[in-house]
């Protein structure tokens, strides 16, 4: 074997089709492009994409669903249960963020009720549920 004479496998490689070649190519005179309007004219067929024409595109035709708040991105959830690891009675964000319950980039914390807590802790500055504020409460602590 020598490289002077490599080839590519038989039909492995398939010749690129010449369109507008002749009649007798099945591609000639239109070049598959059919006759007239915008795409059968020359760099003249990019349409934006969404475009239907001037027809209302469906993007704008199907009602928007929702709201992604914003706050939503950087705030943390975190488990009432797991307070309980933190050692110090004054909770604060710096506490959660030292205790590693906070992920990185996260701005601001809100504490949900998920298990119960058994001593009574300290929150503040950090935000909590309406369920959250009376576990709290009720095991004694308090939320600031």
């Amino acid at each position: 074997m020598r490289l002077n004479t490599l080839k590519p496998a038989k039909g492995s490689r398939k010749a690129r089709v010449r369109v507008g070649r002749g009649i007798g190519s099945g591609l000639g005179k239109t070049a598959g492009r059919g006759h007239k309007g915008q795409y059968a004219r020359t760099g003249k067929g990019k349409v934006k994409p969404g475009f239907e024409g001037g027809q209302m595109p469906m993007q704008r035709r199907l009602p928007k669903v929702g709201f992604r708040s914003k706050l939503a991105r950087d705030t943390c959830e975190i488990l009432l249960y797991k307070l309980d690891s933190i050692k110090a009675d004054a909770i604060d964000f710096a506490a959660l963020k030292a205790a590693g319950l906070v992920e990185t980039g996260a701005v601001r914390a809100k504490v949900v009720l998920k298990g119960e807590i058994k001593r009574a802790v300290k929150l503040k500055g950090v935000a909590a549920t309406a369920g959250a504020k009376a576990a709290i409460l009720a095991a004694g602590g308090s939320v600031e």
